[in-house]
């Protein structure tokens, strides 16, 4: 193993980490992003039913 072996593989693997790093960050972000929204369509949709079946109930 020559000296430049002890400063290569550490840097390669720091760079790695913080590439990873990153990019995980961001799929996380996203991921919630997504998530609210979804959960933001749901909340829309039954606050849809509920009006419809109040609706519904008041006709009859």
């Amino acid at each position: 193993m020559t000296s430049s072996h002890v400063l290569f593989i550490p840097g390669v693997l720091m760079v790695g980490m913080f590439l990873g790093f990153i990019l995980g960050a961001r799929a996380a972000r996203n991921q919630f992003d997504l998530q609210a929204k979804r959960d933001a369509e749901r909340d829309a949709a039954r606050a849809a039913r509920a009006a419809k079946k109040a609706e519904q109930a008041e006709k009859s």
